[in-house]
């Protein structure tokens, strides 16, 4: 099982539901698109086998964050019915070997803009 696979697995036991996985724009990415209760939660999923370099949660640089917004804002175009929802940014570290990875959720990892 894939980390992204790995880490829908852990949001989804934890009551998250899946929208869309993988959704790919100009401007970047989105992992995982979630809803938790009325919120649309956008996931982004980063696997460091060493943390030599911070670990996989600080990989999501400034830099990162910015095209993970703006691959937001094109979500929801794409997406009106879903544009009045309260919408946040989730990181899933993986982090370890991939025979024993160790999972971190982080809730409201940052903020859009």
């Amino acid at each position: 099982m894939g980390f992204e696979a790995q880490a829908r697995a852990h949001l989804e036991a934890a009551g998250l539901t899946l929208i869309a996985a993988n959704a790919r724009y100009r401007v970047g990415e989105i992992d995982l698109v979630m809803r938790d209760g009325q919120s649309l939660v956008f996931v982004e999923v980063r696997y460091r086998r060493a943390g030599g370099f911070g670990g996989s949660a600080l990989s999501v640089d400034a830099g990162k964050q910015r095209k993970l917004a703006l691959a937001a804002q094109c979500f929801l175009a794409a997406n009106p019915k879903l544009g009045n929802c309260p919408c946040r940014f989730d990181v899933v570290a993986v982090d370890g070997s991939a025979q024993a990875p160790r999972i971190e959720w982080i809730k409201n990892a940052f903020e859009a803009g």
